[in-house]
Order: structure tokens, then C-alpha cells, then sequence
């Protein structure tokens, strides 16, 4: 016995020296060196699975190496610069990342872009230029259908959609006959559209947009 050591030791010092005893072997045996522990970890970044995929948006082809995680608004916003698209809510409770995949309206935020191989999909890039504007964005600057632009690409799509949409005869929650054909009234408008939000309160100037854009068009809706 060490001559520092007390002849009679207290409980708690018994205690004490054990448990750090097997605390240290407990280790050594486990971790023998940290090196050791840090490369027998895992490398998740090696393990990330990409897929390849091929693409038309707005009538270009694009195939592409993408993360499976990447939802179709972070590959058109981060891999393709195309940022018309815009990540609101990043939950499906906004319209702003609203985009047409083979002609249907969607919120990129909430669809994996791997689930759209071969697809045609079509922002707002895709929908005019600013020397030829689709006819619904003349609509827009005519009425004022903004203040400060965030939601505007997600509603134009989602008009555009919602056009196509009222156009086969598809119902809204307002429909007061499904076996005619539908009546495009400002109730339809408003129901229909009720998925894009604007902050800025624009809405009627967006509605008399779309009411006036399927006058013009001349097509029964």
C-alpha cells in the first residue's frame, strides 16, 4: 500500500477509484487510439446515391447525375440558375414554386426531380421573353397583378394550369354542375387559384388578369 494512501479507506474513495479504474479500461479496450475511431466511422458523404436522369424543360433536353434528396425546385433553382421558380414555404402551403409538368401544375418544392425522368416541365422562363410575353403576362402588367413580384412566376404557371384544367372540364370545389361545361366565373377563378398565395394582397388585380386572359383567348372554359 502507497504510504499516501489512508490505512482505512472511506466507502465513497473505494468507490471512487474503482469506477474511474474501469471507466480508463472501458476505454482503452474500446477506443484504442482516436485515429483508430475516426476511420472507423462511416463516410455518409460517400454513401450520398445519385441517379441519372433526362429532362425537357422549357423544350430543352437535359440529362443529368442528380442526388436522389434533390427536390425538382432545388435542381431548377441550384443546378440549372433557371430562379424564376421561387422556394417560398419550401412546404406545398405557398403556390410560389409552382411550375407544368406535362402540362399539369405542381409545387416543385414537395416532387424529388428523379420522379420526373422523361418529363416536359416548364417554368416561367418557358412561358415568354421580355421582347414576347406570353399573353397572361401582358395580362398581369396591364392589371397590375403585383407589388413585389415573389409569388408572380408561381401564379402565372398556376393560372396557366388551372386554364388547361378548367378547359377539360375538370370541377372545383365551387362547380355547381359537373355534366355542363365549366363556367370560368370569378368564384371558379378564386377557388381555383386559392393554392397561390400573394402577401401583398393583390388578388383581385390577379383575378381580373386571368379573366380578361380567357376573354381574349376566345376558348369556352
Amino acid at each position: 500500500m502507497r504510504s499516501d494512501q489512508p490505512a482505512n479507506p472511506s466507502r465513497r474513495d473505494f468507490v471512487k477509484s474503482t469506477s474511474t479504474a474501469g471507466i480508463a479500461a472501458g476505454v482503452s479496450t474500446q477506443f484504442p487510439s482516436t485515429a483508430l475511431a475516426k476511420s472507423s466511422l462511416p463516410d455518409v458523404r460517400e454513401k450520398a446515391f445519385t441517379q441519372q436522369v433526362t429532362l425537357t424543360i422549357n423544350s430543352r433536353k437535359h440529362t443529368l447525375g442528380i442526388d436522389t434528396r434533390t427536390t425538382l425546385l432545388d435542381l431548377l433553382r441550384e443546378k440549372l440558375a433557371l430562379t424564376g421558380t421561387k422556394k417560398g414555404c419550401d412546404h406545398g402551403q405557398c403556390g410560389a414554386c409552382t411550375v407544368l409538368v406535362n402540362g399539369t401544375r405542381i409545387n416543385a418544392c414537395l416532387s424529388l426531380a428523379v420522379m420526373h425522368d422523361s418529363d416536359e416541365i416548364r417554368t416561367v422562363e418557358g412561358l415568354g421573353t421580355p421582347d414576347n410575353l406570353h399573353a397572361l403576362q401582358d395580362g398581369f402588367v396591364e392589371h397590375d397583378s403585383y407589388q413585389c413580384g415573389y409569388c408572380t412566376s408561381g401564379q402565372l404557371c398556376s393560372a396557366i394550369g388551372m386554364l388547361s384544367e378548367a378547359r377539360k372540364g375538370m370541377p372545383s370545389h365551387v362547380t355547381p354542375d359537373l355534366i355542363i361545361p365549366v363556367t370560368l366565373n370569378r368564384d371558379e377563378i378564386k377557388e381555383r387559384m386559392s393554392g397561390n398565395l400573394c402577401r401583398c394582397g393583390a388578388y383581385q388585380n390577379i383575378c381580373n388578369a386571368i379573366e380578361d386572359y380567357a376573354e381574349r383567348d376566345r376558348e369556352t372554359v
